[in-house]
């Protein structure tokens, strides 16, 4: 049985695919890298293939038609082998040292969920994000052990490697055809992780620079209406304060305000007659679908500020932190 399963959601990636699979490779037979090409029409298959061929005990590859990422990430859990599952964007890497770290203490710790930092790539800076002060560190943890989560500190895809049972388990689905499902990825197993443990090393690297990343300004500006409905959706979830556990909560509801926040952003962004009347459409869902989170996350400060300020405001944030 493989350590870790990798899976590599690829749609025309060829130019940059082979730096994410040569970056996981170093963990020879621990892992199995799953390629996923959706539907790519450049040379995406031909690449995965070609190591598919030459590491016939490591990679396999997945070739279907185009569903989009969350399409890709479903395909390569239906056959994940691995004990535990990460998933790696084509314009992404992995640390070579943080993974053999990663594959040695996943060797020694049986855990539901293993937390890493990840590292903003943009413009040959980098910025690396972590859980200090909030994970207990060297020791398996539960809910009740985890700190206060910063406005700036999220679980993101990047930083999560999920036990693969339990994501069978809660059967697993991303929506297709849709952008930002990575945030449903993370936050719908977080109510039945029991065990964790977290290792302070730079593991995950997130490149940021492409045009036509989803997470570039213009790019989440037209699409907003996707990150609307992946939030509408973690809003149906389930009822965060449904869940004993109060640090459970906290967090749950930290997300939805993420989650609402960047929703607002960009629409205040888009700056349009439409766009006002979805900020007050999104607002006015959350508040009919739960009132308590409603009312909590509305006295948060970004979301209810008037655009001369959230938007310096964001601006700040993301000079700062890197993230587009």
């Amino acid at each position: 049985m493989k350590l870790i399963s990798f899976v590599i959601p690829c749609y025309n990636s060829s130019s940059y695919m082979s730096k994410a699979i040569e970056s996981i490779l170093v963990g020879g037979s621990d892992v199995e890298i799953i390629i996923v090409n959706d539907g790519s029409t450049d040379d995406t298959l031909k690449i995965a293939r070609s190591y598919e061929e030459k590491y016939p005990k490591i990679v396999r590859v997945i070739d279907k038609e185009n569903g989009g990422h969350g399409s890709g990430v479903n395909a390569g859990l239906k056959v994940a082998q691995g004990k535990y599952f990460k998933v790696v964007d084509s314009d992404d890497w992995v640390d070579e040292d943080a993974l053999k770290q990663a594959i040695k203490t996943l060797k020694k710790q049986d855990v539901d969920l293993l937390v890493v930092n990840y590292v903003y790539e943009k413009d040959g800076c980098s910025k690396e994000m972590d859980y200090l002060g909030i994970l207990p560190e060297k020791e398996i943890f539960t809910w009740d052990m985890v700190g206060k989560f910063k406005v700036s500190q999220y679980l993101l895809m990047h930083s999560v490697i999920y036990r693969t049972k339990l994501l069978k388990d809660i059967h697993l689905s991303l929506p297709e055809h849709t952008f930002y499902v990575d945030n449903i990825f993370v936050y719908y197993p977080l109510p039945y992780i029991k065990t964790m443990y977290y290792l302070n090393v730079p593991f995950y690297r997130y490149f940021i620079g492409r045009t036509d990343q989803s997470v570039n300004e213009k790019v989440m500006i037209s699409r907003v209406d996707q990150q609307i409905k992946i939030t509408k959706i973690m809003i149906d979830l389930f009822d965060p304060y449904s869940f004993s556990n109060p640090k459970l909560q906290h967090y749950l509801v930290h997300s939805l305000d993420m989650m609402m926040t960047i929703s607002t952003i960009f629409l205040k962004l888009a700056n349009t007659k439409e766009s006002k009347e979805k900020i007050k459409d999104l607002w006015a869902y959350l508040k009919k679908k739960n009132k308590k989170v409603f009312q909590h996350i509305r006295l948060a400060k970004l979301t209810r500020m008037p655009r001369f300020i959230a938007i310096p405001g964001y601006r700040l944030a993301r000079k700062v932190f890197k993230f587009n």
